[in-house]
């Protein structure tokens, strides 16, 4: 990778894939580092074998706006996951870096609690005056797994019906205890309970999205103990007025608490939870990620009725009372609300999503196009999919561009970063069709699936 200054540069045309390379310092820093930490980092998400195992850059010296610098000092435009959906308003953002650059000058933790607690929960609750109450923890497993806690002692019920992905905690993993695949259709196949107690089986079920029939079969025989019902209210696609219409009523009936778990939604299409464009409400919902512009934060919100019962079971941390990530998360929504992020986003998202079918088109690609524009994605409609993405992904890296099957923008990708990656796009497009299969079935490093990996 030659590039140092230019998202655009290519390399003269030349194509890496399949080519022999030298590893850069971040490549070798993980080789490294997998022998040092289990699975060689502390994020699935982040491990370069989903990107491209050798040649993806792996760490970061530092980044700004929408770009990242790698070890050696190449810059890439992240056309990617913009630190998996977290940084919302771009990297380094002065703003919210100055606020927590404040705060700690006052002091990140003391004795005494910081006002910013009650602060950032007038702001959650005025964006959402359904609720009453607010909870803090630091990322988004563990305010899952608060907020199904607190379920479970409101309701004094055990068993929590799911659908969608969330998080990596004994009560969501325990749903494979008793089939290996009751996960596969939740965003992460593949999963194994490995460490779960098996006493914690059936105590969590998994239905289909926007299915109500199948959330109705999960109830059958377990009437008088489910304590919670929650989804994630998008990710592909919004969840519809009736399955929410019929959800609310279910959970009432059942008198189990309803939660919307809003971690990678919240704040994408909307100021807060997409939710606040539905009709029908949770009793409680869960933020993370955008929350805080990249700063540990999250939110557990809801009924007072329900969230009450926190104080009648144990859930406590000293970090949790830590001054920056409240500041960032203040500084964060103030920032969005003033300068309608969300539609900035949904623009940019938008946009992404016609380059990648007016360029499959145009070069006679057969892919397909999901999600909503903030959180947007596609795939190779082809029996060596996998090897098409990591060709894809090693193009646009010697093209100066983290490039993948998704896509999750930010305040500070412009038209001008959108218009370098169209360019990409159709150059990369026309070299993946002058493939032919057998190109295909040797691509370079095309057998590091994601199975392999959730199996490791």
């Amino acid at each position: 990778m030659k590039n140092k200054d230019h998202a655009d540069n290519s390399l003269n045309g030349a194509s890496t894939t399949g080519l022999g390379h030298n590893l850069g310092k971040g490549q070798k820093l993980y080789e490294h580092a997998k022998t040092i930490i289990p699975g060689g980092t502390q994020l699935f998400s982040k491990r370069p074998e989903l990107f491209a195992p050798d040649l993806w850059p792996s760490y970061y010296s530092h980044a700004k706006g929408s770009y990242v610098w790698d070890l050696d000092e190449n810059r890439f435009l992240d056309m990617s996951l913009m630190s998996v959906g977290a940084c919302i308003l771009g990297y380094a953002d002065d703003d919210v870096d100055e606020a927590v650059i404040e705060s700690i000058k006052k002091g990140v933790n003391t004795t005494l609690n910081c006002p910013e607690e009650v602060q950032l929960a007038e702001m959650m609750l005025d964006l959402h005056p359904w609720f009453d109450m607010v909870r803090y923890s630091k990322s988004g497993g563990e305010a899952v797994s608060i907020a199904i806690r607190i379920a479970r002692a409101a309701s004094k019920k055990e068993i929590v019906l799911f659908s969608g992905y969330h998080g990596w905690s004994d009560w969501y993993l325990s749903a494979n205890l008793a089939s290996d695949n009751a996960l596969d259709g939740q965003l992460m196949p593949g999963l194994q309970p490995n460490g779960i107690p098996r006493g914690l089986m059936g105590t969590a079920e998994s239905f289909e999205f926007n299915n109500i029939d199948s959330l109705k079969a999960k109830i059958i025989g377990n009437e008088n103990n489910i304590a919670a019902i929650i989804i994630e209210p998008a990710r592909g696609e919004l969840a519809s007025d009736n399955f929410l219409t019929e959800l609310r009523q279910i959970a009432d009936d059942l008198n189990a608490v309803l939660i919307f778990d809003e971690i990678t939604s919240g704040f994408r299409m909307c100021a807060g939870g997409v939710h606040r464009e539905f009709k029908e409400k949770p009793d409680m919902a869960v933020f993370a990620k955008s929350l805080a512009n990249g700063y540990p934060m999250s939110v557990i919100i809801g009924k007072s009725s329900v969230m009450e019962a926190a104080q009648s079971t144990f859930i406590s941390s000293t970090n949790w009372t830590e001054r920056t990530g409240l500041a960032a998360a203040i500084a964060t929504i103030t920032k969005y609300q003033k300068l309608n992020v969300h539609q900035h986003i949904k623009r940019i998202g938008e946009s992404v999503k016609q380059i990648w079918e007016s360029e499959a088109e145009k070069h006679s690609l057969n892919i397909s196009t999901s999600g909503l524009p903030a959180i947007a994605g596609f795939t190779f409609n082809h029996e060596n999919a996998q090897a098409l993405q990591s060709a894809f992904t090693i193009e646009m890296l010697s093209r100066g561009i983290l490039g993948f099957k998704q896509f999750r923008p930010s305040l500070a990708h412009t038209e001008k970063e959108v218009e370098i990656y169209r360019k990409a796009v159709d150059e990369v497009f026309l070299y993946l069709t002058s493939l032919n299969e057998l190109d295909i079935s040797n691509i370079n490093l095309a057998d590091s699936t994601f199975t392999k990996l959730t199996k490791e």
